[in-house]
């Protein structure tokens, strides 16, 4: 009986910390494009500087997920949160007072980058899966992506609170302290694959059987393939929408507003996409969402821009805005269950961090070629159009099981 018990009470605990964790690891790395123009003005660097450390921070994020997700998978889910919650501060703390582009980028870069990768949707939504019935599965990686959003909209104008407060660096010493807060918030999600409600329908496998089953499934490579453009463009909005907000002649207050917006009709989006996916074709469902980003990015651009036309882009867009993880995410438990999903999710998210990389990088260095972030903009256009044709033929179905499986024990 109370092994029963704590089966009902146990995944209300793991959501509800998860939940705030996703809030917390992923609030600060979402206003780091408030800190571009203070940073930039008081050590006279210039924007491909910053740019670069905050495009090294989405690759680490993205090189660490499959590892640390495999860690989770393994070795426990604590485990990983803690040390994501410590990388995490050490990196906003010394980013505080970096005073050279090698330190930025190891701060702002390296260390941020590690302790998201350690701390952030892939990791909690894997605990999500192995602890919820699969029925529920879309729809509470919605609430988690949700929450996500939330950190985005909480942050974004905190950090500019905590800038006309105390300064940009004092603002980043208490969002480093906030983070202490994420080993302590991690504990209910303590536990692996092999402890989690979910194992006993699990087959056993291999971790070489899991990447050879991944690497030889079509539906998976062109997920994968398909997830780069979504970190291409939320990544290098994120970090250059203040910057470009500015270039346009628009008050920053405006940027900082689009932000919080963003995040918010984002909570919207992620939880009726979760809510489509227990329900509907999730391919299709990705298809209508890069198409929609493609033709709001597009009417932003070719419209007369003024606050008012950030407003209806940022509520717009942030309908659309991660409302491609509760998909993504369940289909690869679909594909191949849960006992992996964490290091399978990671490579799925190592896609979209490549794009992440290349959204910041390229908006820093062809803004300082060009004059202009508008090349990359019309980018992102291009990209989703790519990104809709490709989910268009992915199979919402499990992989086949290769004889490489171990067999259960």
């Amino acid at each position: 009986m109370q092994r029963q018990a704590q089966g009902h009470s146990l995944p209300l605990a793991i959501v509800v910390s998860g939940s705030i964790i996703a809030l917390m690891t992923f609030g600060p790395r979402a206003a780091m494009g408030f800190f571009q123009l203070p940073m930039l003005e008081a050590n006279g660097w210039d924007r491909s500087t910053f740019a670069l450390a905050i495009a090294i921070q989405n690759l680490l994020w993205g090189l660490g997920q499959p590892l640390f997700g495999l860690v989770s998978d393994r070795w426990g889910t604590w485990r990983v949160l803690a040390f994501s919650g410590i990388s995490y501060a050490a990196g906003l703390y010394l980013m505080s007072v970096a005073d050279t582009p090698l330190m930025l980028h190891i701060s702002a870069g390296v260390l941020i980058g590690i302790g998201i990768a350690s701390g952030s949707f892939s990791i909690v939504m894997a605990a999500f899966a192995r602890n919820v019935p699969a029925e529920k599965r879309a729809f509470v990686f919605g609430i988690g992506t949700a929450a996500g959003s939330a950190g985005m909209m909480a942050f974004s104008p905190l950090s500019v609170a905590l800038i006309g407060a105390f300064g940009w660096q004092d603002a980043l010493v208490w969002l480093a302290i906030a983070m202490l807060a994420v080993p302590l918030l991690g504990i209910p999600l303590r536990g692996n694959a092999s402890t989690s409600l979910a194992a006993r329908d699990e087959i056993e496998q291999t971790i070489g059987a899991a990447l050879r089953e991944a690497f030889a499934h079509k539906s998976y490579l062109l997920l994968t393939a398909g997830f780069f453009v979504c970190g291409f463009q939320v990544s290098f909005i994120t970090a250059h929408f203040p910057a470009y907000i500015s270039d346009i002649g628009i008050e920053a207050k405006w940027a900082g507003t689009a932000l919080m917006l963003i995040g918010l009709f984002n909570i919207i989006g992620s939880l009726g996409a979760g809510m489509l996916s227990q329900r509907h074709s999730k391919p299709m469902l990705l298809v209508v969402i890069y198409i929609g980003r493609a033709i709001v990015i597009a009417a932003f651009l070719l419209l007369p821009q003024s606050p008012a036309s950030v407003i209806v882009f940022a509520c717009t867009m942030g309908l659309l805005w991660l409302s491609t993880v509760p998909p993504t995410n369940s289909l690869v438990a679909i594909m191949f269950g849960t006992r992996y999903l964490g290091m399978l999710g990671g490579i799925v998210f190592f896609s979209h961090q490549i794009g992440s990389f290349l959204g910041v990088w390229l908006g820093g260095v062809l803004y300082d070629i060009y004059g202009s972030f508008a090349p990359v903009w019309w980018i992102g256009v291009a990209l989703s159009v790519f990104a809709a044709v490709v989910h268009w033929p992915i199979e919402e179905r499990q992989a086949p099981r290769h004889a490489a499986m171990a067999p259960a024990e």
